[in-house]
């Protein structure tokens, strides 16, 4: 219990990263065509445009990728004390906050792009804070 209240901001902002992509990783899952159906017109008129599926499947990937380890990173924190995990996850999270902020750059969608940095800034803090 005491590794819980010594890392309560961490394991919070875990939590946030965990539900946020896993959550967006299993919407893809279930819901490929509508995704890729809205993305393939959101990139019609950017240099994604004929890419869309490889770049939705990389997407997909480094999502669950962040949620998963970010998933795996509060368990440790809370047996260990510290989480090696957490940090991988937190920092990948901050990557595919990037790619996607990169995208929505170029599709020239700026409300957008103000959302994602709406995650991006507790998602680097995160990592400074595990650094």
């Amino acid at each position: 219990m005491e590794h819980i209240f010594s890392n309560a901001t961490e394991i919070l902002l875990l939590a946030f990263l965990a539900i946020t992509f896993l959550q967006s990783g299993i919407d893809k899952v279930l819901d490929w065509k509508g995704n890729l159906g809205w993305l393939t017109g959101h990139f019609s008129k950017t240099v994604f445009k004929g890419s869309v599926p490889l770049l939705l499947t990389i997407v997909l990937l480094m999502e669950m990728a962040s949620g998963v380890l970010s998933a795996v990173g509060i368990f440790q924190f809370i047996v260990e004390g510290e989480s090696s995990i957490g940090f991988y996850g937190a920092l990948f999270a901050a990557l595919t906050l990037l790619i996607l902020l990169l995208g929505q750059r170029i599709a020239k969608d700026y409300v957008g792009a103000q959302t994602i940095v709406v995650y991006l800034i507790p998602t680097v803090f995160l990592v400074y804070l595990m650094q």
